[in-house]
């Protein structure tokens, strides 16, 4: 019984082997990653959106907590405030310096 266990576990890795290596298509190194390096090029500026789109929300958000702190009379409202701005600086400027680091 442990030698036909044995045997069909040979069988289906060299049948898996075998099959893996006829469907995988001859292509260069360069090629791949030239392709690869192509589409991250090209997810760049919709991803650079969605940190906009998500980075608009969030600060939305922190201002109306600031909204209420200032309204609630809290002392600690000018450093919420000035977090709350640093962090929606931070976003924009970010985005800028990738974008031109990277010459996306």
């Amino acid at each position: 019984m442990v030698k036909i266990f044995i045997r069909c576990k040979q069988f289906v890795i060299t049948s898996i082997v075998l099959f893996d290596s006829l469907a995988v298509s001859a292509q260069d190194g360069n090629a791949g990653i030239n392709e690869a390096n192509t589409q991250v090029r090209s997810y760049f500026d919709s991803g650079t959106n969605l940190m906009y789109a998500v980075g608009a929300i969030v600060g939305l958000l922190g201002a109306i907590k600031v909204y209420n702190k200032w309204n609630a009379g809290d002392h600690d409202t000018g450093k919420v405030a000035a977090a709350w701005f640093g962090s929606c600086v931070f976003l924009v400027v970010v985005a800028t310096v990738i974008k031109s680091f990277f010459g996306v």
